[in-house]
C-alpha cells in the first residue's frame, strides 16, 4: 500500500476483537512495539487504541457480542456512512450493526459482502482514521479472501468505486490511482470451513524475526516467511487467542 494518510474509499483502521484483550495487548506490543492506551470510560467498553510513537496505529477491544469470532477488523473510510450502507445492501451485501456514532469519533457501520466477508465503514468525525500507514509498525496492505472472486469485484467496485488490476492469481484494489490490497481466490486448498474473510497485512523491518517473535509469544505461523516473485516479503502468523494477520517486509510495497 503506498497510503500514507486515509483516503475515502481506502483502508483507514484495523481493529482486533479477542477474547484476552490483557493477554492481546502483551503479544502485539512485543511483536509491533506498539503502546496500547485504555479508554477508561464505562460506556466505551474497554476500546483501546494501539500507538507507535504519537500515531495511532490499530485497536484492541473485547468481543461484545458471544458469536462474535476472535478477528481482525478492516475499516474503510466513507464520506457518508450511512449512504455507504445503503450501496451494501443495493449491491447484495448485508449490514450487520449501525450506522452509529461512536461519541464524537465518527460514525460507524459493520457489513458483509455477498459472500460473507465482513468489513467496517467509518466515516470520520475527530478522528480520520490511522495516524500512520505503510510504515514499521502499522496497517500496510489489506486482502480479501474469497470463493466469488468476480461476485466481489463487481460489489466493492460498486461500493466503493475501486479500480481492479486484473489478474487470475492476484488482482489488486485501488483507489484514485493508489493500490492498497489484493484479492486471493480461495480453492480447494482452502478449508472448507475457513470463510471468505479481509486480511490486514503489518510492515515490519524483518519478516523471519517477526514470525520467530510470534512463535516464541505463543502465536503461531501459518505461512512461513517467503519473497513472492517480484513482490514482498511476507508471512501470515496467528495470535494466541487465534487472531489471523500477515506482516511483509516494510517498503516492498513502497
Amino acid at each position: 500500500m503506498k497510503l500514507t494518510a486515509p483516503v475515502t474509499g481506502g483502508p483507514c483502521w484495523a481493529e482486533l476483537g479477542t477474547s484476552d484483550p490483557e493477554s492481546a495487548q502483551r503479544f502485539y506490543t512485543r511483536l509491533f512495539g506498539w503502546r496500547p492506551k485504555t479508554d477508561p470510560r464505562q460506556e466505551a467498553g474497554g476500546h483501546t487504541v494501539a500507538y507507535r510513537g504519537d500515531a495511532a496505529v490499530a485497536a484492541l477491544a473485547p468481543l461484545y457480542r458471544q458469536s462474535q469470532p476472535v478477528a481482525w477488523n478492516v475499516s474503510f473510510a466513507v464520506a457518508d456512512a450511512d449512504a455507504a450502507a445503503r450501496a451494501v445492501a443495493s449491491a447484495g451485501g448485508t449490514v450487520l450493526l449501525g450506522p452509529a456514532d461512536v461519541f464524537d469519533a465518527g460514525r460507524s457501520a459493520v457489513a458483509a459482502d455477498p459472500s460473507g466477508a465482513v468489513f467496517q465503514l467509518w466515516q470520520p468525525g475527530t478522528f480520520p482514521g490511522a495516524g500512520l500507514l505503510n510504515a514499521p509498525g502499522s496497517l500496510g496492505w489489506v486482502e480479501l479472501l474469497t470463493r466469488a472472486p468476480q461476485e466481489a469485484v463487481a460489489f466493492y467496485t460498486s461500493v466503493f468505486g475501486w479500480s481492479v488490476e486484473p489478474s487470475p492469481r492476484y488482482p489488486r484494489w485501488g483507489v484514485d490511482g493508489t493500490e492498497f490490497g489484493g484479492m486471493v481466490p480461495m480453492d480447494d486448498k482452502f478449508p472448507h470451513e475457513v470463510p471468505a474473510h479481509w486480511l490486514p497485512y503489518f510492515a515490519v523491518e524483518d519478516v523471519d524475526a517477526a514470525a520467530l517473535t510470534t512463535t516464541r509469544a505463543e502465536g503461531s505461523v501459518l505461512m512461513e516467511p517467503t519473497s513472492l516473485a517480484d513482490g514482498p516479503r511476507i508471512a501470515v502468523l496467528r495470535d494466541p487467542q487465534g487472531a489471523m494477520f500477515g506482516v511483509y517486509r516494510a517498503g516492498d510495497w513502497d
